[in-house]
C-alpha cells in the first residue's frame, strides 16, 4: 500500500471564517421587538393614568344625568288664617295656603302622619308675623324660609330626616 503523505494544514491567515448571514437580522428583529414593546408599554401607562379620572367622571356623569324622582306635594288644609301683629289701622289678617314638596315616598307618608304637629308649628309662626314686613316680596320669602326650617326641624326630630324639600305658598292673602 502506498503511503499517503499527511495532509498539510492550511495557513490560518488564508482561512477566513464564513460570514454568519442570519445573526445580524436576528439582532435587528430583537431590537425592533424590544422597542415596540417599550413603546406599547409607555403608551399603555400614560393612557391608563389619564383614563382613571375619565372613569370616575364617567361614573359620576350618569348620576348627574339621572332623572330625580317626581315631586310629590302635600297640602296642609284647611288654609291657615291668623291675626297679624303691628297693624295701626285696625285688625289685619293673613290667610295662607301651604303645600310641602318632597321626592321621597317615605317622607310623604311621614308628612301626612305628622300633619297636625306641622300645622300647629306653622300656625304659631304665622301668628307672630308683622303685617308691614309681609307686604314686600322679601318679607314673604323670609317667612317661607322660616316655615320650611320649622317643618324640617320637626320632621328631623320625629323621623331623623328633614322630610320636605320645599314649602310653597299657593295662596297668600292679607287684609
Amino acid at each position: 500500500m502506498p503511503r499517503v503523505p499527511p495532509a498539510e494544514k492550511p495557513d490560518p491567515k488564508l482561512l477566513k471564517p464564513a460570514p454568519k448571514a442570519g445573526k445580524p437580522w436576528l439582532i435587528i428583529a430583537l431590537v425592533a421587538i424590544v422597542a415596540a414593546g417599550a413603546a406599547g408599554g409607555g403608551a399603555w401607562f400614560f393612557a391608563s393614568r389619564n383614563a382613571a379620572p375619565a372613569k370616575s367622571e364617567a361614573k359620576a356623569a350618569p348620576d348627574a344625568g339621572k332623572v330625580p324622582l317626581p315631586a310629590q306635594y302635600f297640602a296642609l288644609e284647611p288654609p291657615f288664617v291668623v291675626n297679624l301683629i303691628g297693624s295701626a289701622g285696625g285688625a289685619r289678617y293673613l290667610q295662607v295656603e301651604v303645600q310641602l314638596m318632597t321626592r321621597d315616598p317615605e317622607s310623604l307618608k311621614a308628612i301626612e302622619l305628622h300633619a297636625p304637629a306641622l300645622r300647629a308649628k306653622l300656625l304659631m309662626l304665622f301668628a307672630q308675623q308683622n303685617a308691614e314686613e309681609l307686604i314686600t316680596r322679601a318679607g314673604k320669602e323670609k317667612l317661607q324660609a322660616q316655615a320650611l326650617a320649622e317643618v324640617r326641624k320637626l320632621m328631623k326630630a320625629e323621623t331623623g330626616k328633614p322630610g320636605a324639600e320645599q314649602l310653597l305658598f299657593t295662596s297668600f292673602v292679607m287684609q
